[in-house]
């Protein structure tokens, strides 16, 4: 999965962001459609991943572009250099798979894992009431109930690597949901590291992750100058609008007749993963 060339440099051309990408998600209770999802609000906000779901990070165009057009990873020592302009000058900045969990502040380890075993990820997709095509490599966030619409597209939104596809999970994706409702440890440092690797070596390299790089450059360098008049990356975080959206069926997908119950973590706050209590038995 990790297999990547020796020592990569910037040959393909830049395709900017998209506003819908590695934005957040709020709980502003002040918005009227808020109601409708305040059910899940409480698992939300003690989700081990708090930080990458909610950071309003301001992001800076010309700190995003000079980052991506000079990021080079070496294989070797397993880490990505690029470059930030502060007063005039170039500033290295090396990312690693721990600086990630450091400035995202993921609870995970170096040994947490990045991938759950097919039945289980399915297992749990059913019992989120999920009523899409079971065969399927990829699961449609239409086709689950109101809170868990909600709940899954506050994760692909912020921590997809892709511009775009928002209405459906991949396997890595459908795997995060399932660590999260079962409280399992899940290494979310390491997929990021790892697309932010694939984005260097890809002919169409994204702003990707824009928030993300934006914390761990201002991580590294505080005093980056910002202009927030004429440098500021507009990114379309979650309001009333997406929770409209979000609140609807589609007639395609219409609306579960399968009444589902909340489980694991999502229903108890001291919920445990079971694998993980009978390892240290």
């Amino acid at each position: 999965m990790f297999n990547f060339g020796f020592y990569f440099v910037f040959q393909a051309s830049i395709v900017e962001f998209d506003q819908s990408h590695n934005i957040c998600y709020v709980y502003d209770k002040t918005l009227p459609k808020m109601t409708v999802f305040k059910d899940i609000l409480e698992f939300m906000k003690r989700l081990p991943i708090q930080k990458a779901l909610t950071n309003q990070q301001s992001v800076f165009r010309s700190h995003i572009a000079h980052f991506w057009k000079n990021a080079t990873y070496d294989e070797e020592s397993d880490v990505i250099t690029s470059s930030v302009s502060l007063n005039g000058e170039d500033k290295e900045i090396i990312i690693t798979e721990q600086l990630v969990r450091e400035v995202l502040d993921f609870s995970d380890d170096e040994n947490s894992q990045t991938g759950s075993p097919e039945r289980m990820v399915k297992g749990c997709m059913l019992r989120m009431g999920y009523t899409g095509p079971l065969n399927n490599a990829n699961y449609l966030k239409a086709c689950f109930t109101k809170p868990y619409k909600f709940f899954i597209h506050s994760v692909i939104h912020a921590l997809s690597h892709r511009k775009g596809g928002y209405d459906v999970m991949k396997y890595y994706q459908m795997c995060m949901v399932t660590a999260l409702v079962l409280n399992k440890k899940y290494n979310f440092s390491r997929i990021v590291f790892h697309y932010m690797k694939q984005n260097i070596t890809s002919k169409s390299r994204t702003w990707m992750y824009p928030t993300f790089v934006q914390m761990m450059l201002d991580h590294a360098y505080p005093d980056l100058v910002k202009d927030e008049d004429n440098d500021l990356l507009v990114l379309n975080h979650m309001d009333n609008e997406t929770l409209i959206r979000l609140s609807k069926y589609h007639k395609n997908w219409p609306k579960p007749k399968t009444k589902t119950e909340f489980f694991g973590f999502i229903k108890d706050e001291k919920y445990e993963d079971p694998d993980h209590v009978n390892h240290l038995k």
